[in-house]
């Protein structure tokens, strides 16, 4: 059993599913997707850091005195249908997806009896998004189901005054945010619990190792749960099960603990903006490489969308997951299930990198640009006179390839009209019998 201390903790195994699953999409959808205008901190921003821009934006579309809790009735979710979030979550080749199931602004997507009058089923929607998400994403895909929640809420009056008292009064943990994670936990057994938001208050005052002690030993998913390391002040990039670090996080090198790389397909906002530019929006090229990068470092990629305040996915995150699903249909084994090779990007050619299959002993080479010569030149493998074999994944045939000396190799590429390329945006050679 594990005690409520970091070192116990800390010494739990991560269960294996979540490095092979490699890639999942995050889901960032609450009120602020009513205004859905700069950002998912708009509440903050408006209200209390009082930004120019939101402060004009409510003064020019709302009446005086209109308060953010009046956002509440018209995150109305009409649209929202999980069968249709669902085939698009599976559409996209992610592995597991994470819902907000709370913002910072307190608002569950979820019927908590810790949450009155400020949740989905008393206001707006009057439906348990949770719920419904969860059971279509469990009947329709194979994905597991995680949910993110934060530990603060910025305006909570109970929040504030332990805050007042420099946090030795415990009133909001205790009453707020540890029975809604017990609540969450029990009614829809996610399998990943994405913590947020420490409120610059240490872990004691959230009684995080309480929580996941009883999360590991007694809750329904202890076997299968995997948390990440934002659980209060210190906790992150030290404490936890994967490591987050801080968002967009992508160090470019290998690390030891695992780690996921969380990032938003909108460079500038979570939640959905109605004030996006087409350049505001990473492109599918943009998001290949992160996923490559990041996997070969032994890395997640957490990639988000932010729906509508209607319940929509809106087109153009739907054509990037869609495209991200079509590239992973082709080059998929040389991202799910695999581990860090020795090296992670290649010494000579820039844009190539490494990942290893244990299933076939094969090294996958995945190189993002398309060589006009038409060969490729790696700097890193040890090829084998009459063993190493090269193929493009896609193509049949294998390819010729030629020694460079004691370490390097250079490979022709089969020549190949677009229309006949396996796939476009990045390709794979497996390469079978190298040192």
């Amino acid at each position: 059993r594990y005690e409520p201390t970091w070192r116990s903790l800390d010494a739990r195994l991560l269960p294996a599913w979540f490095d092979e699953a490699k890639f999942g999409v995050f889901i960032h959808w609450g009120v602020f997707s009513v205004p859905s205008f700069g950002s998912e901190w708009f509440w903050w921003y408006w209200q209390k850091e009082k930004r120019a821009p939101y402060v004009k934006f409510m003064e020019a579309n709302y009446p005086p005195g209109f308060s953010y809790e009046d956002f509440g009735p018209l995150f109305t979710a009409e649209f929202f249908d999980p069968n249709q979030w669902a085939d698009i979550l599976k559409a996209s080749g992610a592995k597991y997806v994470v819902l907000t199931s709370k913002h910072h602004e307190g608002f569950t997507l979820w019927g908590s009896k810790y949450s009155w009058n400020w949740n989905a089923v008393d206001v707006g929607p009057k439906r348990d998004l949770v719920a419904e998400l969860a059971t279509s994403v469990r009947n329709r895909t194979d994905l597991h189901f995680g949910l993110y929640h934060s530990l603060f809420e910025w305006f909570n009056p109970l929040f504030l005054e332990d805050a007042t008292n420099v946090f030795k009064t415990r009133k909001f943990p205790t009453s707020k945010s540890l029975p809604e994670l017990h609540e969450l936990v029990t009614k829809y057994q996610p399998e990943i619990i994405w913590s947020d938001g420490d409120g610059n208050a240490p872990d004691t005052y959230w009684n995080s190792t309480g929580f996941l002690a009883w999360l590991y030993n007694d809750s329904p998913v202890r076997d299968t749960v995997v948390t990440n390391d934002r659980w209060g002040v210190g906790s992150i990039c030290t404490h936890g099960g994967f490591y987050t670090c801080s968002d967009r996080y992508n160090p470019g090198r290998l690390l030891s603990h695992k780690w996921e790389n969380c990032m938003t397909i909108d460079k500038k906002s979570w939640g959905y903006r109605r004030n996006a530019q087409l350049d505001d929006y990473l492109t599918i090229q943009d998001l290949v490489k992160q996923l490559v990068e990041t996997v070969s470092c032994g890395g997640n990629l957490l990639m988000n969308i932010g729906p509508t305040r209607d319940g929509r996915i809106a087109v153009i995150f739907e054509e990037r997951l869609r495209q991200m699903g079509a590239w992973l249909k082709v080059n998929g084994e040389a991202i799910y299930g695999t581990k860090p090779w020795r090296a992670q990007n290649d010494t000579v050619t820039p844009e190539v990198w490494y990942t290893f299959s244990p299933k076939g002993g094969k090294v996958n080479a995945i190189f993002l640009n398309w060589p006009v010569s038409g060969m490729l030149e790696l700097g890193e493998p040890q090829a084998k006179l009459g063993e190493t074999q090269v193929k493009l994944v896609g193509c049949e045939e294998p390819l010729n390839w030629l020694a460079l000396g004691e370490k390097g190799i250079v490979i022709a590429l089969p020549q190949l009209t677009p229309q006949q390329l396996p796939c476009q945006w990045g390709w794979t050679l497996q390469l079978t019998d190298v040192n």
